[in-house]
């Protein structure tokens, strides 16, 4: 089993961070050694304080990790929620379980996948012992914590609540592994890794941004003195592209070519007379007349 690791990279205006390995503490660990216990739940508290501090106008979260404990990834998930720059999201391979919470911490349209990732979501588990009484509030919990986490996954996809309780109730609560087209179906995820809409996404921001940074440069520090973000590759429902080819043909049909006088473009076969020659010809004009 993979320890939990948060690399945390500040560069130029973006922030990366990367969740490897199982999220937060896990049970079994937690009764080791009591000062490798704590340094090791000091050190996920630091990293979630970290995420948490992060000021970049863009933060990228990579997630190689099937899962963990469901608190500690909804530590992480509200750190970095509350970012106020935007949080892109990208998992890789297996993101099961805790980190598909984490996932759901994106911006609007930034949850990401690899076109080669399994997804999974499930019913909450955990390992308890004790009388009935004990268990039964343990089975509380479990049902109490379905609930929270399909309720977030409804807020985010804006699907039903319902559709997520089912999912994680397939295979006895084991859940079903989506591939990256049924995740994005099922409102878990927004668009693969290096798809089109990915890349005219990030494109269309990073111009704001680039206008934005002009304006401050040249002393412009009112939002709305700038053009809303608009992405140039959409073409909606009442204008198809042979609609907007059509329109810029008749456009440029209705300009008329560019008017020039002689003089200012002469054809080759005319000499053209420099300033100077001129110059002189009135020089000789003047002492003429003198």
């Amino acid at each position: 089993m993979t320890k939990p690791e948060i690399k945390i990279k500040n560069e130029a205006g973006v922030c990366h961070i990367e969740i490897e390995g199982t999220i937060g503490v896990p049970e079994e660990w937690q009764f080791e050694e009591p000062d490798s216990r704590v340094a090791t739940y000091e050190r996920f508290r630091e990293a979630v304080a970290r995420i948490a501090a992060v000021e970049a106008s863009e933060v990228i979260v990579t997630i190689r990790s099937t899962g963990g404990d469901v608190n500690d990834a909804l530590l992480i998930h509200d750190a970095l929620r509350q970012l106020p720059g935007r949080v892109t999201t990208r998992c890789f391979g297996y993101t099961a379980s805790a980190a598909t919470i984490i996932a759901q911490a994106a911006s609007e349209g930034c949850r990401l996948l690899s076109p080669n990732a399994l997804y999974l979501i499930h019913r909450a588990t955990c390992s308890t012992e004790g009388n009935a009484e004990g268990l039964e509030a343990q089975a509380a919990l479990l049902r109490t914590t379905d609930e929270r986490l399909s309720a977030l996954y409804a807020t985010r996809s804006g699907l039903p609540k319902e559709q997520f309780e089912a999912l994680m109730a397939e295979n006895g609560g084991s859940g079903r592994w989506l591939s990256p087209q049924e995740a994005i179906e099922a409102g878990l995820a927004d668009s693969l890794i290096g798809s089109v809409a990915e890349q005219s996404s990030t494109l269309v921001e990073n111009i704001a941004a680039g206008l934005k940074r002009l304006a401050r440069a040249v002393g412009i520090h009112e939002e709305e003195s700038l053009p809303e973000p608009r992405n140039v590759f959409h073409f909606d429902a009442a204008g198809s592209v042979q609609q907007r080819r059509k329109a810029i043909d008749e456009a440029q049909k209705a300009v008329a070519a560019s008017q020039l006088n002689p003089t200012d473009d002469p054809p080759f076969s005319e000499r053209v007379i420099s300033a100077n020659e001129r110059a002189y010809a009135r020089d000789i004009k003047a002492f003429r007349n003198y």
